[in-house]
């Protein structure tokens, strides 16, 4: 009797070589936007280009949270973008109070009288909140002076608001454009309510200043803006690790079977809603993560930032990128956002025909739109479908 072979498993990278391909060249594009950096050396690439590739690999990091919650487990979520927002919300919180403590410190330092510690909040509170006619901190700032527990909010508010409106749809088997309108419902009812004067969050204002890093205001913010652009990388490449070995086991086999078939996956005894619980919450997480990464390189977040069309936006980066490919949702995401950025930056020249003069800053949506209709038709599996294409054997 003769024993079966036994064919010793493959590693995680070995059975799927397009992580490697990927993380290799995010390495070479870390190293490359490095080198021509203004806070390296040469400065062929400008500080304010370097922060807008910073935050393209953050918005690519979302892409991929989007591409695993609706491209692997069929949830169409139009609200990813709400937690995105929480995240630099939570981390702009600090960035407002450590920088307004140090200025409030430094003009009180003369004082005859020694300002007590409640005098110091008091004028912190006036500091930030005088925009919105309010001198008191509110309770919701109550961790803001601790960078610690700020980032543990970064993570924990997104992933509890998800956690919670999760278990709420699922186990009442919400599904389809019913589940996509509440996501929706929700990201609007965040948005509205952010844009009040009372929340505690400066209302319309919103967070400003947050590329004014405390403890870093000696430093030119080139050297920030490249410190930002590494840690949005290593950010990227991590979560792309991460969803890459979820999606790529057992459990990516399950929640394609329920974006294929739930009813099915749910006869055969397993608990389809615990699946898309842990799914929608992670990527959720992982969504205020990269939105903690962003803020501080874009300066400003405000109740705008969280409105339902970003979201909306989110899933068309996904769509043209290629839905259920990682890597898609990371070219669709960096491909409009950095034409956004040429479009609407003044970068596209406007194109006068005579009768009328195309200012793409006006038409970039509508590029935008047609161009999502073109991928939908043509391409339907998007901008990444094009390697199948090309690796295709005859």
């Amino acid at each position: 009797m003769t024993r079966p072979d036994i064919t010793p498993r493959k590693g995680f990278l070995a059975e799927n070589p397009s992580v490697s391909w990927f993380l290799g060249c995010l390495g070479l594009f870390t190293l490359g936007v490095t080198v021509l950096s203004q806070g390296f050396g040469p400065a062929l690439l400008s500080t304010s280009m370097v922060k807008i590739l910073g935050m393209t690999l953050c918005l690519c990091l979302i892409a991929v949270a989007m591409d695993v919650v609706w491209g692997y487990c069929g949830i169409l979520s139009l609200g990813h973008f709400a937690f995105f927002g929480i995240g630099g919300y939570a981390i702009g919180m600090w960035l407002m109070y450590a920088r307004t403590e140090g200025i409030v410190v430094e003009s009180l330092a003369n004082a005859p009288i020694p300002p007590t510690q409640a005098e110091t909040r008091d004028a912190i509170a006036t500091q930030i909140f005088g925009v919105v006619g309010s001198n008191e901190l509110p309770a919701l700032w109550a961790f803001a002076h601790s960078l610690p527990l700020q980032l543990v909010m970064v993570a924990l508010v997104p992933g509890l608001l998800a956690l919670v409106f999760g278990w709420l749809a699922f186990r009442s088997r919400v599904t389809g454009v019913y589940l996509s309108i509440l996501t929706q419902a929700m990201t609007l009812a965040l948005s509205l309510y952010l844009f009040q004067n009372d929340t505690g969050l400066r209302g319309n204002n919103g967070l400003s200043g947050l590329q004014n890093i405390p403890g870093l205001l000696h430093l030119p913010q080139s050297t920030i803006a490249l410190w930002f652009f590494w840690a949005s990388a290593l950010a990227l490449g991590l979560g792309y690790l991460l969803f890459a070995w979820l999606v790529s086991g057992k459990f990516g086999s399950v929640i394609r079977a329920i974006r294929d078939n739930e009813a099915r996956v749910r006869f055969l005894g397993y608990h389809v809603e615990s699946y898309k619980l842990l799914v929608f919450t992670l990527t959720a997480i992982v969504s205020g993560l990269a939105g903690a990464l962003y803020y501080p390189q874009a300066g400003i977040i405000n109740p705008a930032e969280i409105a339902p069309i970003a979201s909306i936006y989110l899933a068309v980066w996904v769509a043209i990128g290629g839905r259920g490919r990682l890597y898609g949702a990371v070219i669709g995401a960096a491909v409009v956002s950095l034409a956004s950025s040429w479009f609407t930056g003044g970068g596209a020249p406007d194109v006068n025909l005579g009768f009328y003069t195309i200012n793409w800053t006006d038409w970039w949506l509508v590029l935008l739109g047609l161009g999502f209709v073109a991928v939908t038709l043509f391409f339907p599996r998007g901008i990444s479908g094009l390697f199948d294409m090309l690796v295709r054997k005859p």
